[in-house]
């Protein structure tokens, strides 16, 4: 694997030849929704660092899960379906790779070191579906910054259910690239010390198991359950930063099924239409939603702009008056000359509730927006703030949506128009305090404020 890059497009034209329509990949979270659906939840999880003196890792894993017909979203993957034949399945994505120095408390063991980030990789994956089980293949090759590694998976999924309870072990064994340990495990001629050698791993193989399962406790509510085990090859193992050949880890979580809805829609799934103008805010979030405060460029002229489509995914939810829609958005920061100007994306799912007793008169709707943001550059008033504070920054955060708005047909009069919304509203970005790897372990980010329009066609 030397030669990686050159390898995995050969590689990779051999998998799109096999590509299908399910989900494909060694994910764990792929079989948590079916072949088209949405859901939503959070995973706390808990490993053994393989970093010498770096103890157990905790993290949390906010689950935003997709799946469509042609793309899907897994919180930590994105990508498209491909499906050439009947009994194949194919993925084409980008997922972000969990590897990397502890953020918060570096050990004493990489004190000095390069910090080794955590990577994004490009992925091509298929799979066969038989009655003993399935079957899969991925390669994956880093294009972010980090190690400009390569690996190649081989694995096999078995499915199974029993009344509530469905699980879903696996086994997979990776050729990982010397880059790829070189850079996560290995000691750089500059980096070494009396008590740390230079060391490269070079490439190896990876065995490891894993056992997953979930518990439908409710119609529409599961708990999850997990346990990994990996042996590192032995040229990992045997780095003067590495404490262990095994690398372990559980988690456990809850998750709620978007899909299909519990009821039918009453009409044809419209297409809904928002787009919003907003300008930076040094308050905080919550305190914007409860409108204790509404101040906007008290530090910089930063503004946003957003066009967005969604569709309903439940209407009436048990039969309150509760709806959830999907959103996925583009946003373009205006930086006010104090950096480029840059694109957002966002993708999250939007409970409204509208059961005020001034419906009949006056519909009135509070959504509550959840997801994810990828952001081109980072938001000028996030690297004010985080940097501040000496804490890092990411591109990926999750965002938060909290609006208030009323019909316009409602306030005009007319009838046709009492589907199309005017309000305010919040886009805010954050790392849920620091917890999550996903999110860069940021703790912190921006708000702006904003006003829109929305309606359905």
């Amino acid at each position: 694997m030397r030669r990686a890059p050159l390898r995995l497009v050969g590689l990779a034209a051999a998998a799109l030849a096999l590509a299908g329509g399910a989900a494909a990949s060694s994910d764990p979270y792929a079989p948590l929704v079916g072949p088209t659906g949405a859901a939503i939840g959070a995973v706390a999880i808990a490993e053994r660092s393989l970093y010498r003196g770096a103890g157990t890792r905790a993290d949390f894993l906010p689950l935003y899960l997709y799946e469509g017909p042609a793309g899907f979203l897994r919180s930590q993957s994105v990508g498209l379906k491909l499906d050439p034949a009947p009994g194949w399945a194919g993925e084409f994505f980008l997922r972000r790779r969990f590897e990397g120095f502890p953020i918060d408390d570096v050990p004493a063991s990489l004190a000095g070191m390069g910090r080794r980030e955590y990577g994004v990789d490009l992925g091509l994956a298929a799979q066969a579906a038989f009655a003993w089980g399935t079957p899969f293949a991925e390669v994956l090759h880093d294009v972010s910054s980090a190690s400009r590694g390569s690996e190649l998976r081989l694995g096999l999924r078995v499915r199974g259910q029993r009344g509530r309870l469905a699980f879903w072990p696996q086994a997979t064994l990776a050729l990982r690239s010397a880059r790829l340990n070189d850079y996560y495990y290995g000691v750089r001629p500059e980096e070494a010390t009396p008590g740390r050698p230079e060391h490269r791993p070079g490439r190896g193989l990876q065995p490891e198991i894993g056992l997953y399962a979930s518990y439908a406790v409710m119609d529409r509510w599961r708990l999850l359950v997990g346990a990994t085990y990996a042996r590192v090859p032995q040229g990992v193992a045997a780095s003067p930063v590495v404490q262990r050949r095994t690398d372990s880890g559980i988690l456990l979580g809850a998750l709620y099924d978007l899909s299909p809805p519990p009821k039918p829609l009453t009409h044809e799934r419209p297409l809904i239409v928002r787009a919003y103008h907003g300008a930076s805010s040094e308050c905080d979030v919550m305190k914007i939603a409860t409108f204790r405060c509404t101040t906007v460029h008290t530090e910089d002229d930063t503004s946003v702009s957003a066009f967005e489509v969604g569709r309903p995914l439940v209407e009436r939810l048990n039969g309150w008056p509760l709806d959830i829609a999907g959103f996925v958005g583009l946003l373009r920061h205006h930086e006010a000359g104090l950096q480029p100007d840059f694109w957002q994306v966002n993708a999250y799912v939007k409970p409204y509730f509208y059961g005020f007793p001034w419906d009949a008169r006056l519909r009135t709707r509070i959504g509550w927006g959840v997801g994810l943001s990828y952001a081109r550059r980072i938001p000028f008033t996030e690297v004010r703030h985080l940097a501040a504070r000496g804490r890092p920054t990411s591109r990926l955060l999750n965002t938060f949506d909290p609006t208030i708005d009323v019909s316009v047909g409602d306030l005009l009069g007319e009838r046709r128009l009492r589907d199309t919304f005017v309000g305010v509203g919040v886009s805010h970005r954050s790392g849920i305090f620091g917890t999550a790897r996903l999110l860069g372990n940021v703790s912190g980010g921006s708000n702006y404020i904003y006003g829109y329009v929305e309606t359905s066609f």
